[in-house]
């Protein structure tokens, strides 16, 4: 068993994160130093079978269960503020029981103004990884 906070928690976290910040620039260089302190990914995992479809950018995402049915999650992406969504979701929802994941949809996204500051293709990216994500903890259960 994990001692991984819950996702109520790492959401009120980032919306503090986010807080910090007076403007969307600091926000977005924020947003990108999350995505580059991702591990990497190996050029196996970097294969069309992990390309989430719907993104602009190349997202990867690997998805996964434990043994004790949580969700494991991993990705990458090669534009850097991409990579830094794929940061912020993997935050919240990697290594948590599926159930959860489905009674706590990503309202940070919403709560930090996400869903305003991002480009038409860019949210529709984030969807495509939300809906991923929902589709993963679903099948676990």
């Amino acid at each position: 068993m994990t001692d991984r906070p819950a996702i109520s928690e790492l959401q009120e976290e980032l919306i503090d994160d986010f807080a910090l910040f007076d403007d969307w620039m600091d926000r977005y260089r924020y947003i990108i130093q999350m995505g580059d302190a991702l591990p990497a990914l190996s050029a196996e995992e970097m294969v069309d079978g992990n390309l989430l479809k719907g993104c602009q950018s190349q997202v990867w995402l690997l998805r996964g269960r434990s043994d004790e049915g949580r969700v494991q999650l991993r990705g990458t992406s090669d534009a850097a503020i991409v990579r830094g969504l794929v940061a912020l979701m993997l935050r919240v929802y990697d290594d948590q029981p599926a159930q959860d994941i489905l009674d706590h949809p990503p309202r940070f996204i919403a709560e930090i103004g996400l869903d305003e500051h991002l480009s038409p293709t860019r949210k529709n990216g984030l969807a495509s990884m939300v809906s991923a994500i929902m589709d993963e903890a679903r099948g676990a259960l």
